[in-house]
């Protein structure tokens, strides 16, 4: 298989023609996309979720580089080597500071689908950081009434303004500006993500050395969630 269609096999919902009914107010209020989210206590549901798919798609396409002994093409989304911070650590980082709506991250997800199916990128845990913290700027930028400049954002992010800058160039011109996200869109990945609560409840169930395979958790990755004690300048990603 050509490697560089290997992020194809986790994403690619908005270009399989999905003939979903657009989800209704129950699964937004279950992802905590509605405004109830301000008084309910804890992240979002749909942080964790994201962040579940995107572990797991960060290990299938490793798992088939490795496979097929191909090489990940360098790009400007890739660091030198992978954060300390887990994808869902990142997650609620970018959450806490950037206090984006949650519908944000939705859009990020679509945004980054769009970006590494027009052969932009291999998601990887070298570049997933890099994908997460631009799309969901673009997001925040297109969808909320407010919002961060990128240097904000870049701090939150771990990377220096000028980097933020040159990522938001190159991530603009791989989706061709294609910012606009249909209701329907934005429905089936809803619908896709609210699945994701059925997948976690079988994970929850299975042994515990089937459950860490499973979830793709890597050996070096802590399991204690302390984002909360993170500030914006003490994180750095290369």
């Amino acid at each position: 298989m050509d490697a560089s269609r290997t992020s194809s096999l986790c994403f690619g919902m908005e270009s399989m023609g999905i003939e979903n009914d657009i989800p209704g107010s129950k699964t937004y209020r279950k992802l905590g996309l509605k405004e109830t989210f301000k008084q309910t206590p804890g992240n979002p549901k749909v942080l964790s979720l994201l962040s579940s798919v995107l572990e797991r798609c960060v290990e299938k396409n490793e798992a088939l580089l490795k496979n097929t002994q191909s090489n990940d093409v360098v790009t400007a989304f890739h660091g030198s080597r992978a954060p300390t911070l887990t994808i869902k650590e990142y997650i609620d980082r970018i959450f806490k500071y950037s206090h984006c709506s949650p519908s944000c991250f939705v859009v990020a997800q679509v945004y980054m689908d769009r970006f590494i199916q027009g052969g932009n990128v291999i998601m990887t845990s070298l570049s997933v950081h890099r994908l997460l913290i631009t799309s969901i700027m673009l997001a925040a930028k297109f969808i909320d009434d407010a919002f961060y400049n990128n240097a904000y954002y870049a701090k939150v992010g771990g990377v220096t303004t000028s980097e933020m800058n040159r990522l938001e160039i190159k991530f603009l011109f791989g989706l061709d500006f294609r910012l606009h996200v249909s209701l329907r869109t934005f429905g089936v990945y809803c619908s896709e993500l609210e699945k994701e609560v059925l997948y976690e409840l079988q994970i929850e169930r299975l042994p515990p050395m089937i459950h860490a395979t499973a979830c793709g958790l890597k050996e070096n990755w802590s399991s204690n969630d302390d984002s909360t004690s993170y500030t914006t300048s003490e994180i750095q990603i290369v």
